[in-house]
């Protein structure tokens, strides 16, 4: 691949999964898009320093423990402010077609409707619901311990996309972006975009290990960091199962995949993950 390629492929991938500001590519095939499914765990980093940086600034101003559901909130606000809401748009309309009863365009058709049905709204209301108490509670153990779980989230929740844009998820009859991006992902290049997550995550929390433990550079609340890489990392993994499942279920019953199942996944993965390390915290 080229590096006209290449920058396109980012551009697409900044382009689609955040509102940086970057420029249009100049083409979109196959490759790119491949390439661009590829990046995906690099803008769930971005992201995750998007809403950081403000954050632990901010708490040279105030400790989080006075208003943690406050911070959880407006994270929570931020970052679908940043993607858009695509993903939670994708799982309230995942959720109403698999609610639906339907099969395959029938079910695909009532995705695609402007409206969101019961389904999405009930399944949008708990997952905001877990996130935003999953944050919170993270708060209360500590502003490290809640910055470490939403790098982790963010970026392995991204880091799903590849794995699930490989030949064992075809594209449903009536997808656009399925279309595009299913199948366009080779399994040696899916495992070098887990990798990636892998050390964006490190790289992640060894960041936030540097501050916690530099007097100079600690914000108000900023804590230590006592969690192992290895724990985090097994936590991540078994918060991308419920998004496997919602993807496999979603094939069957879509006969294929489409961009909201895409975004369903990555935004279960998300909110699984958040659940996950609350629990273990």
């Amino acid at each position: 691949m080229s590096p006209g390629d290449l920058r396109d492929a980012s551009r697409l991938s900044f382009g689609m999964f955040t509102i940086f500001p970057v420029r249009p590519p100049t083409r979109v095939d196959r490759a790119v898009a491949g390439a661009a499914m590829i990046m995906a765990p690099a803008a769930g980093a971005a992201l995750a320093a998007a809403v950081l940086v403000p954050l632990l600034l901010a708490l040279e101003i105030a400790s989080v423990r006075d208003s943690v559901l406050l911070v959880a909130l407006l994270v929570t606000g931020a970052l679908a402010l940043l993607t858009r809401g695509m993903h939670m748009d994708g799982l309230a309309d995942t959720a109403d077609g698999l609610g639906s009863g339907r099969q395959g365009p029938d079910a695909v058709a009532i995705m695609h409707q402007s409206d969101i049905g019961p389904f999405g709204v009930i399944t949008l209301v708990v997952a905001l619901g877990i996130q935003v108490a999953a944050l919170a509670d993270l708060a209360l153990n500590g502003t490290t311990t809640m910055a470490a779980a939403l790098v982790l989230a963010l970026v392995v929740s991204r880091g799903l996309i590849p794995v699930l844009c490989g030949n064992w998820m075809p594209a449903a009859a009536e997808s656009g972006l399925g279309k595009i991006v299913a199948g366009s992902v080779r399994p040696l290049a899916a495992t070098g975009s887990l990798l990636l997550s892998a050390m964006l995550v490190a790289a992640g929390l060894g960041l936030l290990h540097l501050l916690a433990t530099v007097p100079s550079a600690v914000p108000a609340g900023l804590g230590p960091l006592d969690t192992s890489l290895v724990r985090i990392l097994a936590i991540g993994l078994l918060g991308v199962v419920p998004a496997l499942v919602v993807a496999v279920r979603s094939r069957a019953r879509f006969e294929g995949v489409t961009g909201d199942v895409y975004g369903a996944s990555v935004e279960t993965a998300y909110t699984a993950i958040l659940l996950f390390c609350a629990l273990a915290a």
